[in-house]
């Protein structure tokens, strides 16, 4: 079975973008392949953070996934920090990749203008340590939006330019494209983004979820309730294509078009089909932050010792391919 690695910064809420766009399909896939999913706390270190709030944040994380329908026996759900070879791989893979690589990367040049005053070496070295942590584990797969296409492709080189020199060590990933590349903000302008502001939580209460649809874009063809609208303008038929079936699907396409229904109606029956999604994952995590947070936390430890053995295995060979003596002494 290939190996799959995908990972997830501890930021903020998870919110339809990050549901639909990503986990979802890491569920789907995590029956199909040897899967490791981390929560890349390493990451998250590169722009500014509270240092007090990040073990919340990690646990959240982790419990959010479960309840997301990560498998809990299956899947590998670790935190990157509590596997010491990924910072160790990136330092050797920093020796073999060309400055020049990483200056063209665009998510760098994107951070360096948004946090223009307080621009590190980790936003211009985040792609070595993505690299380090998908070949540890000799992955594969990656599943990824369009955005992060980039980034495989840096991977694939990384890749290459250590088995040129080292000889044949590291899989060529391939990129899994998911089936939801881009979910719409609720300001209908921009992918959903916490940056934004234009994002509604799949934890949010559906009090809480119907308060930010009720006054949210539709197309802007419909200024009254008897103007007919075309759906493909429209934010909210983007989000019923994420929840809604046939012959659903279809008679509101068809409201839409005819005036049959109004924007209001067609958000309704959004949030019906919204919080078919969204009830279950809200129970799930209720009962894992509270009964269940032992079993979470043991699970986490557990993941972390398998993948430092793991990450043990690739970092030893290594090291020895590149001339330096083969030991490793974290303990597993």
């Amino acid at each position: 079975m290939k190996v799959l690695f995908t990972g997830i910064q501890p930021t903020g809420d998870i919110h339809l973008g990050n549901y639909f766009g990503a986990i979802a399909n890491w569920v789907r896939l995590q029956h199909q392949y040897t899967s490791y999913v981390s929560v890349v706390d390493l990451h998250s270190l590169t722009i500014p953070y509270e240092p007090a709030e990040m073990p919340g944040r990690v646990m959240e994380l982790a419990t959010t996934l479960y309840a997301c329908g990560i498998d809990i026996e299956r899947t590998r759900l670790f935190v990157q920090s509590e596997v010491p070879g990924h910072a160790e791989l990136t330092w050797f893979f920093n020796a073999i990749t060309p400055l020049g690589e990483l200056e063209r990367m665009t998510q760098f040049k994107d951070k360096r203008e948004q946090f223009r005053a307080s621009v590190n070496v980790g936003l211009l070295d985040y792609p070595v340590l993505q690299a380090a942590d998908i070949l540890i584990y000799k992955a594969e797969v990656v599943p990824v939006g369009e955005d992060q296409v980039q980034h495989v492709e840096f991977t694939r080189e990384v890749a290459r330019h250590f088995n040129a020199r080292f000889g044949d060590t590291f899989p060529e990933c391939q990129a899994l494209l998911t089936r939801t590349p881009r979910v719409l903000g609720l300001d209908g302008d921009a992918k959903m983004s916490k940056s934004k502001g234009n994002t509604i939580g799949i934890l949010e209460t559906p009090d809480a979820i119907w308060e930010k649809l009720r006054p949210a874009k539709t197309d802007p063809a419909r200024v009254k309730r008897t103007d007919p609208g075309t759906p493909e303008k429209c934010t909210i038929w983007s989000y019923h294509q994420l929840v809604t079936r046939e012959p659903e699907l279809g008679e509101i396409h068809t409201g839409c078009t005819t005036a049959g229904i109004g924007c209001i109606d067609c958000k309704k029956r959004f949030h019906k089909n919204l919080m078919a999604v969204l009830d279950p994952i809200r129970e799930r995590h209720a009962e894992l932050a509270g009964s269940g947070r032992k079993l979470v936390e043991e699970k986490l430890e557990a993941n972390a010792a398998a993948c430092r053995a793991a990450a043990s295995q690739t970092i030893l060979e290594v090291k020895e391919k590149m001339g330096l003596k083969k030991v490793w002494p974290i303990k597993t």
